[in-house]
């Protein structure tokens, strides 16, 4: 083989890789807010939230890399936007709620991979996760891509939706629930009543 064959290979491999990588990425694609059982809809806003658990869950999301292995619980949101206006989302609160009443809030994404070990909130019911490395690069939830799936978006246009996850250091727990609160009208800044969604719907 000479030298030009040897490059031409080489830049067709580098090319087939590239476009696997762009095919992960396109596999991860969530339906519309309404085709989810665990959801609800207020004043023409529906939201969606699925706890992500098994491997063929997480897969299209995350890669190799289950966040539940860690101790993790990602929970995709999906936000459909039915009314005429514009929704402002800068100043959510977010929390998971067991169901004695206790609430566990999300963990950015950023800090993540930084934990020297799964630090469960007080009194949460949780099952023993594996330990998470050392705030290093070689940490598995760094390698995971959550802050690129994190739920970011700070706006939702009239007809529109948006998707991303939050992310719990807990488990599923039975008859727990994901609570939003803090959505406005972007033009009048008037609050939207809070969501209330149960994670265990059949």
């Amino acid at each position: 083989m000479n030298l030009f064959s040897r490059y031409l290979v080489v830049f067709i491999a580098a090319g087939s890789a590239l476009l696997a990588s762009d095919e992960k990425e396109e596999k991860f694609s969530p339906g519309p807010a309404s085709s989810y059982p665990t959801k609800q809809t207020i004043e023409h806003v529906t939201i969606a939230a699925i706890p992500y658990i098994t491997d063929d869950q997480t897969r299209p999301a995350f890669g190799k890399y289950n966040p539940n292995a860690y101790g993790i619980l990602p929970i995709l949101i999906i936000l459909q936007n039915d009314t005429d206006k514009a929704l402002a989302l800068r100043n959510l609160e977010i929390h998971y709620e067991i169901p004695d009443g206790r609430n566990v809030d999300p963990t950015p994404a950023e800090d993540l991979g930084k934990l020297r070990g799964v630090k469960h909130p007080r009194q949460v019911p949780v099952a023993a996760p594996l330990p998470i490395p050392t705030g290093s690069k070689k940490n598995p939830l760094n390698e995971a891509g959550l802050e690129g799936r994190e739920f970011a978006v700070k706006m939702v246009p009239a007809r529109e939706s948006a998707n991303g996850f939050f992310y719990f250091q807990t488990h599923l727990i039975p008859g727990a629930k994901f609570y939003l609160s803090g959505i406005r009208e972007a033009d009048n800044g008037q609050e939207l009543f809070y969501f209330e969604i149960p994670l265990d719907q059949k």
